[in-house]
């Protein structure tokens, strides 16, 4: 229980302090600032396979599978989108 209390307050910690800081970033920044985000995600992807690989509580397998899905679709959604950007930057074959 401990470590899902411990688990609870570093997510909202971390939610909270990277509202706080994209919130002040420059919209021109966005585009590297998603390629770091990127970044976090695969980190948390992994942190969540490791958490799978040993024995768990329930409420921890549940609170692994939550994040799972949301760094995954923060993947795929930040890959699609860095795909489309570069697309207009490749000269057309007309």
């Amino acid at each position: 229980m401990a470590n899902l209390i411990l688990m609870a307050g570093v997510f909202l910690f971390s939610f909270v302090l990277g509202y706080i800081l994209i919130s002040r970033i420059p919209t021109l920044l966005h585009t590297p600032l998603m390629s770091m985000t990127n970044a976090i995600s695969a980190v948390t992807v992994l942190g969540v396979l490791i958490l799978f690989s040993i024995a768990s509580t329930p409420a921890e397998i549940i609170t692994g599978s939550i994040a799972l899905v949301m760094a995954a679709f923060n993947l795929v959604g930040g890959f699609a989108i860095t795909d489309r950007m570069l697309r207009l930057f490749k000269k057309k074959d007309t």
